[in-house]
């Protein structure tokens, strides 16, 4: 049978503009198995996995769980488990890390602060401080989602840690699983799709120098789809591969085809024309679905450096 991964790739579907969007990520230590819907189906407490998911709702803020890479027979509760926050967004990026041996102290977190880059009640709840190890790399692995993220995605993590790679962890879902191995880059937020471990690597090495990797790149978590697209269209257009320095300002348009404009720090302006394509012939969108589907896609049409006079059009 084909899966849904092996599908996608054969198709060459484009995998720019489909990360998935939060400000701000939680991420918090789960070892054992995970469900579905891991943080209602997991070893962690259902119902403060529904509480957590209240919190979160409408804040920007996307909670996944993590596990160390390696075997998942279940060790029982951690008695300390790793927390990590992190905003994404450019000119305001953060990561910053916890430990607590209760996950019931995240509900006191304040998710609004969180997702507008507050990382105040962070450090107050859980006496978080900044990161100050190696970038994180987080492998989508949770085969009861979809099998492709633990065929494709359990190697990948292994082989990195395997080849000295430290800061990689395994995560419950990124979304977008025919793109599987998926993988997302903290501090900044860039995801990858179709992952191998050289552009893992070199994505990390490029978080180190403050440089944004394109190759594989699905886009910032930090923007919608569109404004993921647009912003990597302007990156190669104008060879631009600095982080932090290419902001999303505006989105116009519909649910067909948007006007994005992206500014970078030093003044310039580009407006780019963004598509919604539909990806054809219909393919499974994931390995689980039991119809075909003809996911939509994001292609950039137009990217046109704007000149000061036109500024304010």
């Amino acid at each position: 049978m084909s899966r849904c991964a092996t599908v996608s790739r054969s198709l060459d579907e484009p995998v720019s503009g489909t990360a998935a969007t939060a400000t701000t990520w939680l991420l918090l230590e789960q070892p054992g198995p995970w469900g579905a819907k891991a943080l209602t189906s997991s070893h962690l407490d259902p119902a403060l996995g529904r509480a957590l998911e209240a919190a979160a709702d409408g804040t920007g803020v996307r909670i996944a769980l993590i596990r160390r890479p390696g075997r998942h027979a279940d060790p029982g509760t951690p008695p300390i488990r790793q927390v990590y926050a992190a905003h994404t967004v450019p000119g305001r990026v953060w990561l910053h890390g916890a430990t607590t041996r209760d996950p019931r102290r995240l509900l006191d977190l304040d998710f609004a602060g969180l997702g507008a880059g507050d990382h105040r009640s962070f450090g107050a709840v859980l006496g978080g401080r900044p990161h100050r190890g190696d970038p994180l790399a987080l492998v989508c692995t949770n085969g009861k989602r979809d099998r492709c993220c633990a065929l494709l995605g359990r190697p990948l993590a292994t082989e990195l840690v395997a080849s000295g790679v430290r800061g990689v962890w395994e995560v419950t879902h990124l979304g977008g699983h025919r793109f599987a191995p998926t993988v997302l880059v903290l501090p900044y937020g860039y995801a990858y799709g179709r992952a191998e471990a050289h552009t893992v690597k070199e994505a990390l090495h490029g978080v180190r120098e403050g440089r944004v990797v394109v190759e594989g790149c699905r886009g910032c978590s930090a923007w919608e789809r569109p404004g993921q697209a647009a912003e990597l269209a302007v990156r190669s257009a104008a060879g631009e591969y600095r982080a932090g320095v290419l902001s999303v300002v505006r989105t116009d348009g519909t649910a067909s085809g948007w006007e994005v404009t992206v500014r970078h720090a030093d003044g310039r302006r580009w407006r780019v024309t963004v598509a919604q394509g539909t990806s054809l012939p219909p393919r499974p969108e994931s390995c689980g679905a039991a119809v075909l589907g003809a996911p939509a896609r994001m292609d950039v049409v137009e990217v046109r450096e704007l000149r000061p006079t036109a500024l304010a059009s």
